[in-house]
Parts: C-alpha cells; structure tokens; sequence
C-alpha cells in the first residue's frame, strides 16, 4: 500500500476528509487534478451546523472573521426566515467566499498533490488502485472520490447519476453596489427571472440570477445581462458596477444510488448535485466528510463495521438537499403570473406560521439533522473543567456525558470523560461529529458496553463493573 486513503479532489470536502485523517494520524493522499488554486468560485454560504462541525475541529472562528454574517434569508419579498432564535453558537448564515472555507480546511495541516489527474479506478479484495493520467498508479486501502459533478471516480466504479437539468444557463458575478441592499441573504423573483444577492462583507456581492432568455453556458456574460435580469427580479440593480468576474454554468439535480461500492466512497459534489438555492451544497458537502473520516480512521485500524452506516446516514440527508432546494428554485422561476401567484402563496402561506417559521430556520441552518435511531445532534454545552462540549471533541475521540456505572478504563484511549451532570439521568455517549451514538442511564452497563463495543470496537481488557 502506498497509503491508507486516497482522497481524489481537493474542494471543501476533500479538504475536510483529509484534515479529520490529519487528526486522527492517518496515513492517506490528497490528488488533485488542478495545478493552481482558483480565486472565483460558485459557493459563498456557510451554515450553522457545518460552522458547528468546523467548531469541533477547532476553525470556525478563524471562518467567521473572514465573511459576513446574516441574521436570515428573505424569500421572493414575501416572508423572512429568520435564524437568530437558532439554538446554536452561529444563529446566523456566513457569507464568504468558497476559497476562504478551503484555505482554512487546508490549514489544518493538508497537504495536496496538485496536476494528479485519477484517470480510473480499480478495487479488488485487498484494496483499491488509482491510475493517474501520467501513468502512474496508487494502491491505498479506501478511497474517497470528492471529485465533484464530473466524478472519474464514481464513473470508475459504474454508479449513474440519475436526475434531470433544473436550469440551463445561471449568470454569476462578484459585483459592487452603489446601494445596500437589506442585511438579509435575498432571494427575489418576478416572471421570467430571479435572482440572489449576498453580501461578503468587504464590499463586494455575490449575484446568482436567471432570466428565461437561458443562454447557451459557452456564451460570454454581459454586466448589462445580469443588470436587466436583477432589476426585473428585484426591482432595482442596486447600481451594481465594476464586476470582477462573472460566469455561466447550468445546474442539475442528481444523486448517485449508492455512496459506497466495496471500498470506494463518494461524498459531496460527486454523490450529489443541486441548485444553488439555499446555499446547501458545499454544507453538504463538507458534512458528508465529517460523517466518513472518524468511520474511515476506525476501518484503518481494524473496525470497520461503522463503514456501511455512511450511506445509511448521509445518503438521505442528501436526497433532502436535492429536494427542497429544487422546491426553492421552482417557486422563483415561474414563467407566468398564474403560475407565479399560486408558487408565491405556497411559500407565504406555511411562514406566516411562527411554528413553521422557526422549523424552516432549523432545515436551513442544518441544526435539525439526525440520523434516525436516537443518533440526534447533540448541542454544544459547558463542561465542569470550564470547556465546552465542542471543544473536548477536537481530539477526535468519543465523549461521555455524564457518570457512568461503569469502568470505561479498557476504552480510555478512544473516550474522554467529561465529568458533566447526567441531563435527566441519562448519560450519553457521544461521537466524534457531535451526534448521539447512545443515550441511557448511568445502571444499564450492558446498554453501554453495547455501544462503546459497536462504535469503539474491541477494548484492550475487558471493563469491570463498579
């Protein structure tokens, strides 16, 4: 083997995956096919719970310093979603630009091959090989294809990617204003065209926006385009000017069957695709890779069983991304006033709800995602020793909630006890992406020594009951 894991691409995902193996002193390989890093890119918005992931690893408030931070998201001029009641350390939604959230993934100590374009990849039962297109070949025991849209990888092990184009042709630019707009992530729509504005907090807005024109992707955008397509959308251009870069690209929904075929994983981009509306693909992402790296780091040294519930759990997680994101992008680009009134009404209707509204803040901000089977997110919270809950996860280990009755020494290598109070006398072990993997009460040793058997695997010596 020439490493554990291969990682192909370098995007936020693979950035994530590679600095959890860092952690966890796992041997493994970051190839990507770019030889310069870009300065434009599509993705801008970073989440509550990815900023809580981040968090537990010790760089989200390098992040937050560097964007804007927004207190909701203002749909087509007809209801505000707002995140400050967020039960969460960042109730709010960071706006910076996508190379940003890749220099601090790669901060914590990634190292990438750049020009190492995967050409294909093979697997057998002893592990996977990965042929570079300079002819080279790289044998590893697992590999991840964060690989994006165009995944060589997931072609490579015959996965389809079954879905359908949303929208042909989405114009988008870094601009300025000459007007400021509203301290809101703003979501306007008219017949016939739509658009987004996001603030970076230094001056400069990011504009998504279509038009029912559709221009083919491989035709230039003209500043004058996107002007006319925002002030139908918006009522007004915001006196946008200067733009330092603008593009086309179309956009997909689409998801792999499977997230795993033997000993390939996909993740992010490559696993699945939508639009940009609400700013969840890069959340996505990023999410995926907190889930599979502590998984993948257990598989290395011998306990694997963890591998199979990658798929189990984030394989619908990115099924909802891909639904409610084309539900958003439907309602804002209706192509008549029929069917544009009956769309607005679906959406204003349900958030003039308190209760809906606050349940649309959770779905967005990602806080509200569980696994299924008790595996809930489990919030951040103070610790006797004076840290927080987050913060005793960077090491990458499991953590203990609360007294247990009993001796967890033999696991003590792979579980940090916390010393916190039992919430409602049941204790609760934690995974090392701050979800439950058991809750019960402090007696139920068998319930216990049941779980840190499946998710810690085999102790060193057998606990002994207190």
């Amino acid at each position: 083997m020439d490493t554990d894991v291969l990682i192909v691409g370098a995007g936020p995902t693979g950035l994530m995956l590679a600095g959890d193996l860092v952690r966890a002193g796992v041997g493994h390989q970051v190839l990507e096919r770019r030889t310069a890093e870009p300065n434009t890119t599509r993705a801008f918005a970073v989440h509550a719970r990815t900023l809580e992931q981040l968090d537990v690893r010790g760089v989200a408030d390098e992040l937050v310093a560097t964007g804007r931070q927004l207190p909701g998201i203002r749909l087509f001029k007809r209801a505000t979603v707002s995140l400050a009641g967020v039960p969460s350390r960042f109730p709010f939604v960071l706006v910076t630009p996508q190379y940003e959230t890749e220099r601090v993934l790669a901060g914590r100590g990634v190292r990438v091959t750049s020009g190492a374009a995967v050409e294909s990849v093979d697997q057998d039962a002893g592990g996977v090989t990965a042929t570079l297109a300079d002819g080279r070949t790289l044998r590893a025991r697992y590999l991840v294809g964060c690989d994006g849209v165009h995944s060589v990888v997931r072609r490579s092990i015959g996965l389809s990617f079954p879905g359908r184009s949303v929208l042909r042709s989405i114009m988008l630019a870094d601009v300025r204003l000459a007007e400021v707009p509203a301290e809101t992530l703003t979501v306007s729509s008219a017949v016939g065209a739509m658009a987004f504005i996001a603030p970076f907090g230094d001056g400069w807005y990011r504009i998504f926006s279509w038009n029912s024109d559709e221009r083919p992707v491989s035709e230039p955008v003209e500043l004058d385009e996107i002007r006319a397509t925002v002030r139908t959308a918006c009522g007004t251009d915001f006196g946008m000017h200067d733009p330092r870069w603008m593009s086309r690209f179309h956009s997909d929904e689409r998801q792999a069957p499977s997230y795993r075929v033997g000993r390939v994983f996909l993740a992010g981009d490559a696993a699945h695709c939508h639009s940009p509306a609400g700013g969840q693909g890069m959340n996505t992402g990023i999410q995926d890779a907190a889930n599979l790296g502590w998984k993948l780091a257990a598989a290395v040294r011998g306990h694997d069983r963890l591998l199979d519930s990658y798929e189990s759990e984030r394989y619908p997680i990115g099924r909802t991304a891909v639904k409610t994101s084309g539900a958003l992008i439907r309602s804002g680009i209706a192509r008549s006033s029929l069917q544009r009134a009956l769309r607005m009404a679906a959406i204003r209707i349900p958030l003039s709800v308190p209760a809906i509204r606050r349940r649309s803040a959770i779905i967005i901000s990602g806080v509200g995602v569980g696994y299924g089977d008790g595996a809930d997110r489990v919030p951040d919270g103070p610790l006797p020793d004076g840290r927080r809950l987050y913060e005793a996860l960077r090491d990458g280990r499991f953590a203990l909630l609360g007294t247990p009755d009993l001796d967890i020494g033999a696991w003590s290598e792979r579980v940090t006890l916390t010393g916190a109070t039992p919430a409602g006398d049941r204790i609760t072990l934690v995974r090392p992406d701050a979800y439950a993997a058991w809750s019960g009460s402090p007696a139920d040793t068998t319930g216990l020594r049941s779980a840190l058997l499946h998710w810690c695997g085999e102790p060193a010596r057998e606990p002994a009951e207190r």
